[in-house]
């Protein structure tokens, strides 16, 4: 039994916030249902290549970026332009226990699919909106994509290297952040919900944004500009708030510290054989080693370059102040403990019986997290679904296939 067995879950959401959050709820043992565009399907199934191989090594034509994010759910191809689409969609909210959805704010209600109409149909249902900035304000009716609230929330301010270094100007993250935030988020918001209705009896709608949300994970650098009235940098590899904490070069390849109190850097300096720095008064505190950052990085950067990145990180480690090599993701997959902690979980899809993904980071001692299903394939379980759930038989089912309103999946 999973920590959320029992829990059903109407996934209308695509590309990543969205799903993102229902492969969680899945992982913890809800049964999710994604509604998906007969013919296209969520859209990240054809961001591609990469693509997914088959077991004969082929390219499948299912993007690897769809696989990341829809692990344990049911597909349902319907298409909502339909009144019958519609309703079937109506049919399946007033038993589910949670909606998803990441339409434009407002958009739904043309088709009856806002909370306000189910929640008459389903006062317990819980209904989780994810838009770019929310279902209220002046830009409530843009739409909004990762990057540019990376861009206006002020991530991209702090990320990259300075401006007066090479390479210097501002930088996205390597994934998406603000969308995986916003599906994390929004977990722990239907989560509470779901606690709070076995106290009221009723549901509620969780209005999710991802400016919102990117607002709130700048953390320490927003508290920074607030008591300081100092518009935060960037710092590339360095840390704002604490010296030393950053990449350096070693003879061979960079490695990094994270040296977080005033006794790491003792013994930091001690383990590299510089130990008179811990007792220069430039260094000996960590707020005047922010003063004097750019003196303590030269001293360091030119000591470092006199031997091998592994052997600085041993010798480093040995005194265990944090320090640690700069994996690639094929060495970040291939490292011990990626497979002590089962982080890399085997699922027979259909299309390729040696398909693997990375694993859920939850450990729960008492209902683990378990792996059902891999994603599925475009309408993949409509007829199951709406047959079980709705009743439906398999003449409606056939009638409804003709008029285009469902689709399933016949594989070739």
């Amino acid at each position: 039994m999973g920590a959320l067995s029992g829990i059903r879950v109407l996934d209308l959401s695509r590309v990543l916030a969205g799903p993102w959050c229902g492969q969680i709820l899945a992982d913890l043992g809800a049964e999710v249902v994604k509604i998906e565009r007969p013919g296209s399907g969520d859209d990240t199934r054809g961001w591609g290549p990469p693509w997914m191989l088959d077991e004969q090594g082929r390219s499948s034509g299912e993007a690897a970026y769809y696989q990341s994010a829809n692990r344990g759910k049911y597909s349902v191809a319907v298409d909502l332009s339909t009144s019958e689409g519609q309703q079937l969609v109506r049919a399946l909210a007033a038993s589910s226990d949670v909606l998803i959805e990441n339409y434009k704010a407002g958009s739904l209600a043309r088709y009856g699919l806002d909370y306000a109409s189910l929640a008459e149909l389903n006062p317990r249902l819980v209904y989780c909106s994810i838009t770019g900035f929310g279902q209220t304000g002046p830009r409530a009716e843009e739409p909004g994509y990762d990057f540019i609230i990376q861009g206006m929330a002020g991530l991209m301010s702090i990320t990259g290297e300075r401006d007066d270094l090479p390479g210097g100007g501002p930088q996205k993250a390597g994934v998406a952040v603000a969308d995986l935030m916003t599906g994390l988020y929004s977990t722990i918001a239907i989560q509470a919900a779901l606690i709070n209705r076995e106290k009221t009896g009723r549901g509620q709608h969780c209005d999710m944004a991802l400016f919102d949300v990117q607002l709130a994970t700048l953390a320490n650098q927003t508290m920074n500009y607030l008591v300081s009235d100092k518009v935060p940098g960037r710092y590339g590899n360095a840390h704002a708030n604490i010296v030393p904490y950053q990449v350096f070069r070693a003879a061979d390849r960079d490695f990094i510290i994270a040296c977080g109190n005033d006794s790491q850097f003792v013994a930091l300096c001690a383990a590299i054989g510089l130990p008179e720095l811990a007792q220069d008064a430039r260094f000996v505190r960590n707020a005047e080693r922010v003063r004097h950052r750019e003196e303590l990085t030269a001293i360091l950067a030119g000591h470092f370059l006199a031997a091998s990145a592994d052997e600085w990180v041993s010798r480093i480690h040995a005194v265990k102040v944090p320090v640690g090599a700069i994996n690639n993701i094929a060495q970040a997959l291939a490292e011990p403990q990626t497979q002590a902690r089962d982080m890399l979980v085997p699922l027979d899809h259909p299309l390729n019986p040696e398909f693997a993904m990375v694993g859920s980071p939850i450990k729960l001692s008492g209902s683990p997290v378990q792996y059902q299903r891999p994603p599925p394939l475009l309408g993949q379980d409509t007829d199951a679904v709406l047959g079980q759930r709705l009743g439906l038989d398999e003449a409606e089912l056939e009638r409804l296939k003709k008029q285009g309103v469902i689709e399933q999946f016949l594989r070739k």
